[in-house]
């Protein structure tokens, strides 16, 4: 119970670490673009934090989400402008994510291999989590209405994002796993390691819709659920915020 609430705040602390500097990028960038020359060739949005919520989608009916699926990204990207007025453009870059997944799956690793089913008679389990960190490469076709001294505008960018995981672990918390016959927690290797996924970016200044639907399965095909392999499709909707 204490290493669970000291990871919480753990994570607490490091977004709002994030947040401020978030705040304080902002801050010169407006400074820096309102003091910039007109004629001056300018580059838009290289730096994005983003915050959302994932939903499952394809998966067996009796699988449910529990809890808060959620997911943070943060990183860099290369803004590369594809005509002389600047609004029309292309995105690559490097950055982090981490995602969780929350449901009411029994998962465990045994001597067979991993094991996915739902939880029967005295299995009493808190929560059942599938977790990844990843660095992640995103592709961006970019469209904005953007000026070189007006930090307010118009945005639409659509693409592709590949994602590495370094880590892929599931999960069961509770005060009673000593009943499950396996592992509760453990580095999952069903968990495919490369996912691609289509993105679409769009908002006006601070304000960005961040939608993204996975395009690889999630899981691979040694993971099965009541005898058939068990589908997953990532779907994320959130916010995402840039700064120069």
């Amino acid at each position: 119970m204490i290493t669970s609430r000291f990871s919480l705040l753990c994570e607490m602390g490091k977004f709002c670490i994030f947040a401020v500097l978030y705040i304080f990028s902002i801050f010169l960038s407006a400074q820096e673009k309102n003091a910039s020359d007109v004629n001056t060739p300018y580059l838009e949005d290289q730096f994005y934090i983003g915050l959302g919520y994932n939903f499952l989608l394809d998966k067996p009916e009796p699988i449910i989400q529990r809890n808060l699926s959620y997911h943070l990204q943060l990183g860099f990207i290369k803004d590369i402008p594809l005509n002389r007025k600047r609004n029309l453009g292309i995105g690559f870059g490097v950055g982090y994510s981490t995602n969780s997944y929350y449901t009411n799956l029994v998962v465990l690793q045994s001597d067979e291999g991993v094991i996915y089913r739902l939880g029967v008679g005295e299995e009493q389990f808190d929560r059942s989590k599938m977790e990844t960190h990843s660095i992640e490469f995103p592709f961006e076709f970019r469209w904005r209405t953007s000026n070189p001294v007006d930090y307010k505008f118009w945005r639409i960018y659509a693409g592709i994002k590949g994602e590495y995981l370094f880590s892929r672990k599931s999960k069961l918390a509770g005060d009673n796993l000593s009943v499950f016959q396996g592992e509760t927690t453990f580095s999952n290797p069903n968990i495919n390691q490369w996912q691609f996924g289509a993105i679409l970016n769009f908002g006006y200044n601070t304000w960005n819709l961040h939608l993204y639907y996975a395009l690889t399965a999630f899981l691979d095909e040694n993971a099965l659920f009541q005898g058939e392999r068990l589908t997953i499709t990532p779907f994320r909707i959130g916010l995402i915020f840039y700064v120069l």
